[in-house]
């Protein structure tokens, strides 16, 4: 392992993004600051999708907006759906967006009621429309999907290979459902490092089987250049059956600065603005460290 790790927070959108009852802004705002002030250098702080489908995400634009307003320095990203998502983002100030796509055609139609080939036509659109602006792009399902089970990877180099073609060279691989495991992360990501050296590679790992931080740990070993996680463990893919919530930040954290891998992320300030957002957002929190008393319970004997 490395020493030097960059951790991405992405709770902001994947985090809020299931939970039913809305998340007042300024919530969402103090949750942002929290994690800023722990040491982030990344954020994904909203997604710009229609408020018909995700009502959570109803104020992308003025939680983006603020954002931008208070901090310089820190390397902000949305996640968008289509054209109409990308062309908004931008309007609000964004630099770097994500579009997603799903390895599974299955998945794709669920998710964004799109073929996989109508979503690349789309995102060349955005691609020539905004020359100027990053795009990360996330493939879903890469590790399995809820409707196809476990997808090839040889069909995953067919996919980054025709992203390539239309300009894109940074991607998230993400295991949208929670269906990775140690040898096939490794397998994924030492041979699209093999084919693609020169492309950009993170992951975003569910712990949907408790095997978020091994996973995670796995994909850093064999080249991930980033990897992604969110507050509490909040979160999961609502247009995906069985998706339970990403893999916990400080849980994260806090087993990879104990492993003398430099986050650049202080973990006591993680864990507070974890401990704040359980205690008022109502959701499923599966991490751990959320959970350990203050003071841990010493039995003595009489």
């Amino acid at each position: 392992m490395r020493k030097k790790v960059k951790v991405v927070e992405i709770g902001p959108r994947d985090g809020f993004q299931n939970v039913k009852e809305f998340i007042p802004t300024e919530t969402k705002l103090k949750i942002i600051d929290g994690v800023i002030s722990a040491g982030y250098s990344k954020v994904q702080i909203t997604s710009f999708v229609s408020p018909k489908a995700i009502p959570q995400m109803k104020d992308a634009k003025e939680v983006t907006e603020r954002v931008l307003a208070k901090y310089d320095g820190v390397d902000f990203f949305a996640l968008v759906p289509n054209f109409y998502g990308a062309n908004s983002a931008v309007e609000a100030g964004l630099q770097e967006i994500t579009p997603v796509i799903s390895l599974s055609e299955s998945h794709n139609m669920n998710n964004v009621k799109r073929t996989v080939d109508q979503s690349i036509e789309e995102l060349k659109k955005i691609r020539q429309t905004f020359p100027d602006i990053k795009i990360t792009q996330d493939i879903a399902t890469v590790f399995g999907c809820p409707f196809e089970g476990e997808m090839s990877v040889d069909s995953l180099l067919e996919l980054i290979g025709k992203l390539r073609e239309i300009g894109i060279h940074a991607f998230t691989l993400c295991d949208t459902v929670g269906m990775a495991y140690p040898t096939l992360v490794e397998k994924v990501f030492r041979t699209v490092k093999k084919e693609f050296p020169e492309d950009e590679f993170n992951v975003h790992i569910h712990d949907t089987r408790n095997m978020g931080i091994l996973n995670s740990y796995v994909a850093l070993e064999n080249g991930a250049d980033s990897v992604q996680a969110a507050i509490g463990g909040l979160g999961g893919c609502p247009f995906a059956p069985g998706a339970t919530g990403n893999t916990s930040s400080e849980d994260l954290v806090y087993m990879l600065n104990k492993c003398g891998c430099d986050t650049g992320i202080d973990f006591d300030r993680l864990l507070a603005t974890a401990k704040y957002a359980k205690s008022v957002i109502d959701g499923n929190f599966s991490g751990h460290q959320i959970n350990i008393p203050e003071k841990p319970c010493v039995i003595t004997q009489e």
